[in-house]
């Protein structure tokens, strides 16, 4: 998929990656860039950064979702890229125990990092099939095809919104839709800013927006499913998958520097 001329949507967008994917899709040509986030005044801010159109919108319900659908699909014309690109990070409060994490954080970051993912889905699919033609990115991480050092909650959703995406590319294929995940490690972002002891993404250099955008660009353009702004992850799963108990051995080393550190 090239951008000139498309409608696309961005979730998460008042910051960080979401508006550096806006400001790209804007500057290649996009038809019409719409901003939507949690926060209704960053999304708004986004949009008119962009020359676009911002939307409040609460991911995790599925009627926020789905109302989001129709409004743009009336207002502006059908989606032709929907970017599921909000996400939380919850850590374990307690470092030494795998299950610290509080009920209320599991389920905000199972809401966000995966059901998001689906309620686009849900709302955008029989559209898209009608029209045989759409394109799904969503947002993942690094830590979706790896892990995350110090959160249960984040590791193991990311984890699940790989097996979605997996899933619906393989059940839409045959109706002309593609699917790409986002897999970052480090990027500038108030996440990454708010990560605190979190560090080990951090290692192989933390890109800009720009840069993440630059790479996603070139991804949508190949219709790969797996875009990897470090490339070095495709690395390191061809390690985890070729001896998993020593990929654990190391990253269970790398937890214990992490925490004498």
């Amino acid at each position: 998929m090239h951008i000139f001329g498309k409608i696309i949507v961005v979730t998460g967008a008042a910051q960080g990656i979401g508006r550096g994917l806006c400001e790209r899709f804007a500057h290649d040509g996009a038809a019409r860039v719409i901003a939507a986030d949690l926060q209704a005044e960053g999304a708004h801010e986004t949009a008119l950064a962009v020359g676009g159109a911002g939307y409040a919108c609460d991911v995790s319900k599925p009627e926020a979702v789905a109302d989001l659908v129709e409004r743009v699909e009336r207002e502006h014309g059908p989606i032709d890229l929907f970017c599921s690109n909000a996400g939380v990070l919850d850590v374990d409060p307690d470092f030494d125990n795998a299950a610290s994490a509080s009920d209320a954080a599991w389920a905000r970051s199972w809401g966000v990092n995966v059901m998001a993912h689906v309620y686009a889905a849900r709302a955008l699919l029989p559209r898209m099939i009608a029209r045989r033609q759409g394109y799904f990115l969503n947002t993942v991480s690094a830590a979706g095809l790896l892990t995350q050092i110090g959160s249960g909650p984040y590791s193991t959703t990311k984890h699940a919104a790989i097996g979605f995406a997996e899933h619906l590319a393989i059940t839409h294929r045959d109706h002309g839709i593609k699917v790409s995940v986002l897999c970052p490690q480090g990027v500038q972002t108030p996440m990454i800013e708010g990560a605190g002891e979190l560090q080990p993404a951090l290692r192989d250099g933390v890109l800009t927006t720009a840069q993440v955008a630059q790479v996603v660009v070139e991804g949508l353009a190949a219709e790969r499913f797996l875009i990897l702004p470090h490339a070095m992850v495709g690395d390191y799963i061809q390690k985890k998958t070729a001896d998993y108990d020593r990929w654990l051995g190391g990253l269970a080393k790398m937890r214990r520097a992490l925490k004498a550190h």
